[in-house]
């Protein structure tokens, strides 16, 4: 809608011979959007405000200038108003919102869905989290940002691959080894230190006994050194399959796994060290290899090859996201943990140095998560091992409430996620409140075929009954979606989908209710032409809170 409104404006400047035929570079930013305040109509464009000084006017003169050509697409326009010192506020024609109604009914379940993207190809990596560990909550929240970004972007025509990268390389996985494997010699009687920096939790433990399950006490004679790649492997399997369950219990299900250790194998790691060598980015100092980040927007430059030869973190890095790009991506998304910030001016210099688009690589930090449980703060402890699994959390609250919490804040803010709020079945529940609001419409209809109801024909409703405010809003609200879809898949903001379900919730929830202070108001009220109007309406609300909950991965159900 905002892009038809968009071109209408701009024909009716060339109408009234306001730009020409090349309008001014300004032209280009003058936006279409929603007023904060709904009096003000439903759309508004600050045109005339962008466009008043090179075209030598005044703000409110240009909008006055234009305003009867806006009037004259009824078609499109209840009203077309000047307001203040110069925006132009736009209400849409009934008749406008009533044909959407039923194109949202028509289209079903493809509503929502657009050719935007083109299909362009793009990648989502996310969670992609070190095969150390079970997934902890922080991880759960990465994985509904990235999973739910990657159906947005697919339901706006992009051709979107969703990835998980298995970092099974470096001085994490040694400490992987050691740890089962002291684990192993403490389980069979043996006194066996665990590392410095290994890992403490209980799965440990749990691990080594499955060695042992399967080995016995093999492994006590043999050299350590020597064993340790068979503890590393059977940890790191072991972990990844626990990794890769959760999150397909949590809804998430990849179209790659890519591993870290096919890099070096494959030489791709020394072949994009000699990319960036032969760019002039590479050079040797005390004895290692470093990268001119620092040329390329870094604070300092970065070591690539340590002394001894080993390649660092950065290095595999550099590499996966050069792959990413041989493989024919035009956009790269990486959804990466907080604490991750660091490493991101350096993977976008690399991507520079390489030749690569900067404003094809983006990288979306998710913040921390707090549990809370009843307001108070559930401890963890990381380093004796302690935290609260995704796993914990999906079996207390299930799949649809985590979710759905985890995406109630923007990726760059601080979640607090309350276990008890999420178990709650009112409406103090966000994720219980918009799927009863789906459920109660599946009431009505169920009502509907009791009373012997005759439902409508989508194509030939008589929606003009649709007359009170609050059905209007509705309306509005509802062919607002499509949009919504493709503005949050751009902006890589899937938090954007909560908010609009719980907005167009809230509007459902009082316009049903309105029949506890107007005891005439009933969706199935006496007046068959009124009914079969409003059931057209409710059956549009439920299809775009299935849609919308669809992309969020969480279930719309029909009874609750």
């Amino acid at each position: 809608m905002r892009t038809r409104v968009r071109t209408i404006v701009e024909e009716a400047l060339k109408e009234a011979d306001l730009v020409g035929e090349r309008p001014p570079v300004e032209a280009e930013t003058f936006v279409v959007e929603r007023p904060k305040d709904p009096s003000h109509g439903d759309l508004a464009t600050n045109v005339a405000l962008v466009l008043a000084r090179p075209l030598r006017k005044t703000p409110r003169e240009l909008a006055e200038a234009i305003q009867p050509r806006l009037e004259t697409h009824r078609d499109v326009f209840e009203s077309v108003e000047v307001a203040g010192p110069g925006f132009i506020n736009f209400r849409l024609a009934g008749s406008l919102l009533r044909d959407g109604l039923r194109a949202i009914l028509v289209a079903g379940p493809d509503y929502g869905r657009s050719s935007v993207g083109r299909g362009r190809p793009v990648q989502v990596e996310f969670v992609s989290a070190n095969p150390t560990g079970p997934l902890h909550v922080g991880h759960g929240r990465g994985a509904a940002v990235g999973d739910v970004l990657a159906s947005m972007l697919e339901a706006a025509g992009f051709a979107v691959q969703k990835e998980y990268y298995i970092n099974d390389v470096g001085s994490q996985m040694d400490a992987l080894g050691l740890s089962t494997y002291g684990r192993y010699c403490q389980e069979l009687g043996r006194d066996e230190p665990l590392p410095d920096d290994g890992y403490k939790g209980a799965y440990i433990s749990n691990i080594a006994r499955r060695i042992i399950e399967r080995d016995g006490p093999a492994h006590l004679d043999k050299d350590k050194s020597a064993v340790l790649p068979t503890f590393t492997a059977f940890a790191a399997e072991t972990l990844l399959s626990g990794i890769e369950a959760d999150l397909g219990d949590f809804g998430v299900a990849y179209d790659r796994w890519f591993s870290e250790d096919s890099l070096f194998k494959s030489g791709r790691v020394d072949r994009a060290l000699d990319a960036l060598e032969e760019a002039g980015y590479l050079y040797e100092r005390d004895g290692a290899r470093w990268f001119n980040s620092s040329a390329l927007g870094d604070e300092k430059d970065r070591v690539v090859v340590r002394e001894d030869g080993r390649p660092t973190y950065l290095a595999s890095d550099i590499a996966y996201h050069q792959e990413k790009y041989e493989r024919g991506f035009k956009t790269v998304i990486d959804v990466w943990g907080a604490d991750h910030h660091g490493h991101v001016p350096r993977i976008n210099a690399a991507m520079k140095a390489l030749g690569h688009d900067p404003d094809s690589l983006h990288i979306v930090l998710v913040q921390f998560v707090t549990l809370l449980r009843g307001g108070e703060p559930v401890a963890m402890s990381t380093r004796a091992g302690e935290f609260v699994t995704l796993r914990e959390v999906m079996d207390e609250v299930g799949r649809d409430a985590a979710r759905f919490f985890f995406l109630m804040r923007s990726s760059d803010s601080h979640l607090d996620f309350d276990l008890e709020l999420a178990k709650q079945k009112t409406s103090e529940n966000p994720v219980f409140y918009v799927q009863y609001a789906h459920a109660r419409i599946c009431s009505i209809m169920r009502e509907a075929l009791t009373r012997r109801v005759a439902l409508p024909e989508t194509a030939s409703a008589d929606l003009e009954p649709l007359q009170m405010p609050e059905e209007r809003v509705l309306m509005v609200t509802l062919l607002r979606f499509e949009e919504l879809v493709v503005d949050a898949a751009q902006a890589y903001e899937p938090h954007r989908l909560v908010f609009y379900l719980q907005e167009l919730a809230a509007q459902f929830h009082r316009y049903y209710n309105l029949g506890n202070t107007e005891p005439s108001f009933r969706v199935l009220g006496p007046d068959t032409a009124v009914t079969a109007a409003r059931i057209v309406l409710v059956q549009a609300v439920r299809q775009v809170l299935a849609n919308a909950l669809g992309l969020l991965g969480v279930s719309a159900p029909e009874a609750m």
